[in-house]
């Protein structure tokens, strides 16, 4: 299956998908896009505008995760001394709402839109899970993860949570990278659930039909 994986990070929606898949990343910060291709290394790798590649090479795949900016949505931003020189007060930015009217009206594939929760009422309809919103053509099941607390642990606390060491890496915000990540077994669940893969969690198992 080709997967198309729009602002990627350092992939961790993207760590438990296995190699089997072709995988297309697309991240705008080299920095960040040297890391990603460092841990998976057979993916395609682009430093590229996220949205605008979308756009121009949506049919080419099967299955979309699409992951845009989230700071103009978080709640913490808004309660976090707004009006300082480092939370100005901006619009939310509405390519969001763009990409999600976009794969709805013109994809054929599956397709999963990931954000944070946000300090509005969402204006599409999402699922909630830990901090995310997910916006799907496909059905979500709300399995229980326990509470995503990244905020309250440390950064090495986060890279042996999420499975990625970011001691040799120079010149990132190492903290930042680490709160923009999806929990990969939460990666994996949203990937199962398009698929209608059999997914055992905990001592339950899961199948969507």
């Amino acid at each position: 299956m080709k997967i198309l994986n729009l602002y990627a990070g350092i992939g961790g929606n993207r760590k438990l998908w296995g190699d089997t898949h072709e995988i297309t990343a697309v991240e705008l910060d080299p920095k960040i896009a040297a890391i990603y291709q460092d841990f998976f290394p057979k993916d395609k790798v682009l430093v590229e505008d996220a949205h605008a590649y979308l756009l121009a090479h949506y049919e080419e795949y099967d299955f979309i995760w699409s992951s845009p900016p989230c700071p103009s949505h978080s709640r913490i931003r808004k309660i976090s001394k707004p009006h300082g020189k480092n939370h100005p007060v901006v619009y939310p930015d509405m390519k969001l709402y763009e990409e999600i009217l976009f794969l709805q009206g013109y994809f054929k594939g599956k397709w999963v839109v990931e954000n944070v929760i946000a300090w509005y009422q969402p204006l599409i309809r999402a699922v909630e899970i830990q901090r995310h919103y997910f916006w799907a053509n496909f059905p979500i099941r709300n399995i229980k993860f326990g509470r995503d607390n990244i905020e309250k642990g440390k950064r090495k606390e986060w890279e042996s949570t999420l499975g990625f060491d970011l001691s040799k890496y120079k010149g990132i915000r190492k903290d930042t990278v680490l709160r923009n990540c999806v929990r990969p077994e939460l990666g994996l669940h949203l990937l199962n659930e398009a698929l209608n893969v059999k997914e055992i969690i905990g001592n339950q198992t899961y199948l969507l039909v």
